[in-house]
């Protein structure tokens, strides 16, 4: 039986289909879908900052499609710019392609809508384009300008700022500074040598504070367990007998009493005191005097 394909007509449409396969590949990876049915539009800009194809175009920030193709018309030196918009979508007239770039450099195309509800642009129209300034941009135009202003005002501060380095106050200040930081380093360095021991004496403090309220908790219970009742009522016997005494004392009736408040008893027997003193002295002087001794 003779073959239908041979070898090389097998080759040759594998290497067909892989190319294929290749540029659908390709496209996908770029978001171009092959099979899906698109309107195409054009756009002419000036400048497109870089736009690439495959860059999304949105409405309000909704993909509705993607650039197609980027050329440059060499005839009046525009970029026209091809536009592949969902099929489903139809642009009012009015409606303009504003190109966008964001903070890093990246751009895109946004439609901006008019507020037409009967007149749209046909298949293949051109649209009008609009290039927004980027980021860099803004800051060309609005920031630089204040920066200048600012140039003149930052030189003073500068030679301001000069003038205060060069000051010798400075420099002293600086090295009290560095005298504070080297003092409170040493102090530091004490507090950490001296905060152990301190603990240490608190530690031993709260032991001995503990010592001290377990005493105090044992003598409070002993002197619970005297009967207090009893001791007052001793307390009380011995506090009347002093009292019996004390007035004994002080009475006339009573030898104790009679000594110490009768003067004239006191003042007798203070003259017998002192005669028998005499008495004594004389005998030591004159014994021969009081003892007689005879011999036989």
């Amino acid at each position: 039986m003779k073959k239908v394909f041979t070898k090389e007509v097998l080759i040759a449409i594998a290497v067909i289909v892989s190319i294929g396969l290749l540029y659908w590949g390709i496209n996908y990876l770029k978001g171009v879908n092959l099979f899906t049915p698109a309107n195409y539009y054009t756009v002419s800009f000036e400048k497109v900052n870089g736009l690439k194809v495959s860059a999304p175009v949105t409405i309000n920030g909704f993909q509705v499609g993607l650039v197609s193709n980027v050329s440059y018309d060499y005839n009046d030196g525009n970029i026209d710019v091809e536009l592949s918009l969902d099929k489903k979508l139809r642009l009012p007239v009015g409606s303009e392609a504003m190109i966008e770039t964001d903070m890093l450099g990246t751009s895109t195309i946004a439609l901006v809508l008019s507020n037409e509800k009967d007149n749209f642009y046909e298949v293949g129209a051109d649209i009008p384009g609009k290039l927004q300034g980027g980021l860099m941009d803004n800051v060309s135009n609005e920031l630089l300008p204040s920066v200048s202003q600012l140039l003149p005002k930052v030189d003073s501060i500068l030679a301001s700022v000069n003038n205060l380095l060069a000051n010798p106050a400075l420099n002293e200040s600086v090295t009290r500074l560095d005298q504070i930081t080297s003092n409170l380093e040493q102090l530091t360095s004490q507090l950490n040598k001296s905060v152990p021991g301190i603990f240490n004496n608190v530690n031993t403090l709260s032991e001995d504070l503990k010592t001290v309220s377990g005493n105090l908790s044992d003598m409070t219970t002993e002197l619970n367990a005297v009967p207090l009742d009893s001791t007052m009522r001793s307390i009380n016997e011995t506090m009347a007998n002093l009292k019996e005494i004390t007035d004994a004392l002080k009475s006339d009736n009573s030898s104790l009493g009679l000594l110490m408040n009768d003067n004239g008893l006191y003042n007798h027997l203070d003259q017998t005191v002192l005669s028998l003193d005499s008495l004594f002295k004389d005998i030591k002087t004159n014994p021969k005097r009081y003892i007689n001794v005879k011999v036989f």
